[in-house]
């Protein structure tokens, strides 16, 4: 349905004053969507009467209740339309519906309302919900910060305050104010939201950080290099934005088919009337013909040939887990023909596990015996790979003893005392700093042999002599491998990889599911330019992710899957749809149902096309009985709605053949 486009300014954050460009304000779309309930609620109650046999005075109220509700808002809009000197379908469906209650067809025109009026709802609310989304991505930067002046003094103020050259102290588990670098301190930053990297990354001086990341345990004194207006968060409002505006060429091809279409309809329908009274024919007798035609050439059936099997696919991805947001992404999924993938939270659980435990010769202990002393040594912090070591030993059922004078140094490691003896757990690099015996040397060679398999290595010392290195890594989802081979199969292109994380973990987890396309250490707005890239050769690419950073990939994708579980409320948002269980298998189930559904699309085209030309043709050649051309207008509907719905069967779910692809 028609809309017309307003803009909302939304608070500013992070140093931008952001206009967000809304079609429909939120209230406004559940109002529409209650107009639409409304609609359909009286044409259901009224419709077992009218075909009991009860009388006019019965059900005629209800149905003007049906047409009222429904048909105001696209009533309202085609005036609209009228008074910028354009006719759309709105104005055009209200016509033909108040045209068949004219000549007592009372009920189709009730139909016809009610499909507008809930078509029209769904695509306010989703408008809507998608623009609050980008808005909302503001408020992952804090409002103030602490800005250091030159004699060392502190002043806490508004972000949207910050200069390129000021100074700022970020304190243990504060957000950072803004991009820059880190003059002074040494702490680990959690950036998911903005590289999509698992674990948080150590920061120490001339480290660059992000606005809107958690910092760690530690201080930090960081140089702000960007204007708030110009970070990294407020670029990928921008980019969400920009990319969704992308889309609307393809809305403006739509509503020029409907102004002719419309215009076309209307100008038919006054000649059919009209010509008839020009040969003596009598008036009752001409509108009666032009009413007719009205009905027979309404679109109708040809709404209906496009929604049952959308909306039937819908429905059956809705209970497999895969929530489609509407008919159009449902469509447009089965157009795709590249894939890219996001790695952290997407191809992997986006949690850390401890993949290897290598005590080292000499040490007298074996995997359980040096899980157990790590495990205790670490079980009081709060670190994600400290969590990810005591989940192990949980996993065995260890017993894990007291640690005492429990110590934690940011970006290094912690230390402990277990069972009377030392015991430091940290980054190889730094523990073992100067150390030039053979162990020290065995120890560093097991922790390189691990990083380079793209895990994170954590060295063991004990009585600082080392003991053992343990391998960490975010885990594979069971049915990522799976999953590429299909969409491999489906698109006949092997799917890209697009991540934040360094080279050496992509690297070895692509080899794992079978990717060779491998685009590493990527900032957001480098997904993007991947993603443009593949669509200016010609490609329709399926993105698919789950944080912040991927959301100006998603928004700019031809389609855009989010993973549910752990997807950040951006991505859940602006992606197209939503794998609500995160069972990474449904992306090439769902776009194998959109094929499909798309196939079914036509088939009930070719079918409303006929009916819809046979009609004409009669109504305008010969003589066509109204009740014979509501028959016929009728009975095109249900063929093709009945056509659609064969996509609810389980089968239409499983079926994963050479047919759908491409």
């Amino acid at each position: 349905m028609s809309s017309t486009l307003t803009e909302r300014p939304a608070p500013a954050k992070a140093g931008r004053q952001v206009t967000v460009p809304r079609r429909r304000t939120r209230a406004f779309a559940l109002a529409e969507i209650r107009w639409a309930a409304a609609a359909t609620a009286a044409f259901l109650i009224t419709l077992p009467l009218q075909m009991s046999g009860q009388p006019a005075w019965v059900w005629g109220p209800l149905y003007a209740v049906a047409y009222v509700t429904g048909g105001w808002e696209p009533a309202w809009a085609g005036l609209g339309a009228l008074r910028e000197k354009t006719l759309d379908v709105d104005l055009l469906m209200i016509v033909a519906a108040l045209g068949a209650a004219s000549i007592g067809q009372v009920m189709d025109g009730a139909l016809l309302i009610v499909i507008f009026a809930t078509s029209g709802a769904l695509e306010a609310l989703a408008t809507a919900r998608t623009q609050d989304s980008v808005s909302g991505l503001l408020d992952l930067a804090p409002s103030t910060a602490t800005r250091l002046s030159d004699d060392g003094g502190e002043q806490t103020v508004a972000t949207t305050e910050l200069r390129v050259g000021d100074t700022l102290l970020v304190r243990p588990g504060e957000r950072i104010g803004a991009d820059g670098r880190v003059l002074d301190g040494a702490s680990e930053v959690a950036q998911a939201t903005i590289t999509g990297e698992p674990l948080p990354v150590p920061k120490e001086t001339r480290d660059e950080v992000f606005a809107g990341t958690l910092n760690g345990t530690g201080a930090l004194r960081v140089k702000v290099e960007r204007d708030p207006s110009d970070s990294v968060i407020a670029r990928i409002v921008a980019m969400v934005e920009e990319a969704s505006e992308t889309k609307a060429p393809t809305q403006l091809f739509i509503e020029k088919v409907e102004q002719r279409y419309a215009v076309g309809i209307v100008l038919a329908t006054l000649a059919v009337f009209a010509l008839p009274l020009s040969f003596g024919v009598g008036l009752t007798g001409s509108l009666l013909r032009a009413m007719t035609f009205m009905i027979v050439a309404s679109p109708c059936a040809v709404v209906l040939a496009t929604m049952p099997p959308l909306l039937s696919a819908i429905a059956n991805a809705g209970r497999h887990g895969v929530l489609v947001k509407s008919a159009v992404v449902m469509e447009r999924l089965g157009q795709v023909d590249a894939v890219a993938l996001d790695k952290t939270g997407t191809l992997t659980e986006g949690t850390p596990r401890v993949t290897d435990i290598r005590p080292l010769v000499g040490s007298a202990l074996d995997e359980d015996a040096l899980l157990t002393l790590v495990a205790a040594a670490e079980h009081p912090s709060e670190h994600p790979l400290a969590r990810a070591i005591v989940d192990a030993a949980h996993e065995r059922r260890l017993d894990l003893p007291e640690a005492e004078d429990f110590a934690s140094a940011p970006g290094v490691g912690v230390t402990a005392t277990v069972h009377g003896t030392e015991v430091a757990v940290g980054a190889p690099a730094r523990l073992l700093a100067g150390a030039e015996d053979a162990l020290s040397a065995r120890a560093a060679t097991v922790a390189t042999g691990l990083e380079d398999g793209g895990r994170t290595a954590v060295l063991v010392l004990r009585d600082a002599v080392p003991v053992g290195v343990l391998g960490i890594a975010d885990r594979l989802r069971p049915d990522a491998a799976a999953t590429v081979t299909a969409l491999r199969e489906l698109t006949g292109t092997a799917p890209t990889l697009l991540t934040g994380d360094n080279s050496r973990a992509a690297a070895r987890l692509a080899a794992e599911v079978g990717i060779s396309d491998v685009r590493a250490g990527l900032l957001p707005q480098d997904k993007v330019t991947v993603v443009r890239e593949q669509e200016a050769a010609g490609r329709k690419v399926l993105v698919v992710g789950d944080g912040v950073n991927d959301a100006p990939a998603l928004a700019a994708a031809h389609t855009g899957i989010a993973m549910g579980r752990a997807g950040s409320d951006l991505a859940l948002e602006t992606a197209d749809a939503v794998i609500v269980r995160d069972e990474l298998a449904t992306v090439p189930r769902v776009v194998a149902l959109s094929r499909r559904a798309r196939r079914l699309v036509v088939q009930n085209l070719v079918i409303a096309s006929v009916f819809i030309s046979g009609l004409v043709i009669w109504d305008l050649a010969g003589h066509l009985p109204l009740p014979l051309g509501v028959l016929g207008h009728e009975g095109s509907t249900v063929i093709v709605g009945l056509n659609g719905l064969r996509l609810l069967r389980e089968s239409a779910w499983e079926r994963l053949g050479p047919e759908q692809r491409t």
